[in-house]
């Protein structure tokens, strides 16, 4: 199913949406999503775990926006692996959701009791879950919804000034690949294909548009990395491994698209997520 789809259109047209029609995701569509989430096959162990939910449109869940009627969850454990994780299976739900014409948005900063109610998932852990935003920072105890997303139809009408220029300039910025790559390897010495995957992950949402990943490429261009600066932390978003793992999603399927086989791994290097990918 993953080398059926144009990964590239979703990519490109990809964006967050702040301002959603309240109305639910027709059957066929949400049924779709099940069946891609039940099929998925990734080049990696995880347990990152889908929920979808049905959220109140009159209770605020998140921090500026009211919430469409559907909405879905990433949930994992909190160690940074298995948060960069979450950042890449959570990215292939939400392109292929982009794929079938639905809106989306990643958030951490979510009220995390509204999302109790509605979804039950903390468990014995719920009586130590009192952040007002999101889990909180750091590693805690079980498992929990690291990010989540409303999926619905996008509301131009209502939109913030802030998020209009936010679309219309931010979002659509993005580093020249040059400026991304480390080592002594250039970018007019790497393969097409490497260039093509290299264009498709720069283009991986972030907190803040911080774009803060960046690629090596051995001398036999045979493995890339991908990491983030050695002691690298956003200003407020707790969890820039989950934007590095969109990051990795991106380039895997750019691989995929050029029919390139890779041997995924993931580690822990400097308190972040380092992926490594041998083709």
């Amino acid at each position: 199913m993953i080398r059926d789809l144009d990964w590239e259109a979703a990519i490109n047209v990809r964006r967050s949406a702040r301002s959603f029609e309240m109305n639910p995701v027709e059957e066929s569509k949400m049924n779709m999503l099940h069946s891609f989430i039940s099929e998925m096959e990734l080049p990696f162990e995880h347990d990152v775990a889908i929920r979808m939910f049905k959220a109140n449109t009159d209770k605020k869940l998140y921090t500026v926006f009211n919430s469409p009627p559907d909405g879905m969850a990433f949930i994992a454990n909190t160690d940074v692996l298995s948060v960069a994780k979450v950042g890449f299976v959570g990215e292939m739900l939400v392109l292929y959701a982009t794929s079938l014409g639905l809106a989306t948005c990643w958030y951490g900063h979510y009220t995390l009791m509204e999302l109790e109610r509605m979804m039950p998932h903390l468990g014995e852990y719920a009586k130590l879950a009192n952040p007002k935003w999101g889990y909180g920072t750091g590693e805690v105890q079980g498992k929990r919804a690291v990010c989540i997303t409303p999926i619905g139809y996008w509301k131009q009408e209502g939109v913030r000034l802030f998020d209009r220029m936010q679309q219309a300039v931010i979002s659509y910025k993005r580093k020249p690949i040059s400026a991304l790559l480390e080592g002594d390897t250039k970018e007019e010495n790497l393969t097409p294909e490497l260039l093509y995957a290299i264009d498709l992950a720069r283009k991986a949402a972030s907190a803040a548009n911080s774009q803060h990943w960046r690629f090596h490429v051995s001398s036999d261009l045979k493995t890339i990395t991908i990491s983030m600066p050695v002691g690298y932390k956003h200003i407020k978003w707790e969890h820039p491994d989950v934007d590095l793992g969109i990051c990795a999603c991106h380039f895997w399927l750019g691989l995929v698209m050029k029919n390139i086989d890779s041997k995924v791994s993931l580690e822990e290097e400097h308190g972040h997520a380092v992926w490594r990918f041998e083709i």
